[in-house]
């Protein structure tokens, strides 16, 4: 079942009163992001799928992959079962299964684990990064563009 749902975040004490007379809304919670996988899903007929779609992971879906047996022989198949859970599509491909990110290439797979990483955690896909030609710093939005390109 696939669902998007907007919530608004409460204001907090401190921010209500310093908005007061102000008519900013709140930024609505953000559920889907989009990515680009660095490679690209390849799939049965040979079609690269590089686009795709991550939601917000829930308490399930962090919990039930520690009911699955190929979870229990092999913990490092976790992160398999946990983003084919909260990945809903990949180029035109909708129906994610392990099956779909046992065949990605692992720069594929190390992407997106560091992309549920941060929107899970912190709640953002930017990045703080410095030049190194410059050293001057600037944000990047992971969750587009293409390897290179900000």
């Amino acid at each position: 079942m696939r669902r998007t749902v907007q919530f608004q975040a409460p204001e907090r004490g401190a921010e209500r009163e310093s908005r007061q007379g102000e008519t900013r809304q709140p930024e609505p919670l953000r559920t889907e992001f989009g990515f680009e996988l660095p490679r690209g899903y390849v799939d049965e007929s040979g079609t690269v799928h590089r686009s795709g779609v991550m939601r917000l992971a829930t308490a399930r879906d962090e919990l039930v992959p520690l009911r699955d047996d190929r979870v229990r022989e092999n913990s490092a198949y976790l992160s398999v079962v946990l983003i084919s859970r909260v990945v809903t599509r990949i180029g035109t491909v909708e129906d994610i299964h392990p099956g779909v990110i046992e065949d990605l290439f692992a720069s594929d797979l190390a992407f997106l684990q560091d992309f549920y990483r941060r929107i899970n955690a912190e709640g953002h896909t930017r990045a703080a990064v410095n030049c190194p030609s410059c050293n001057k710093e600037f944000t990047v939005d992971l969750a587009g563009g293409r390897l290179g390109e900000s």
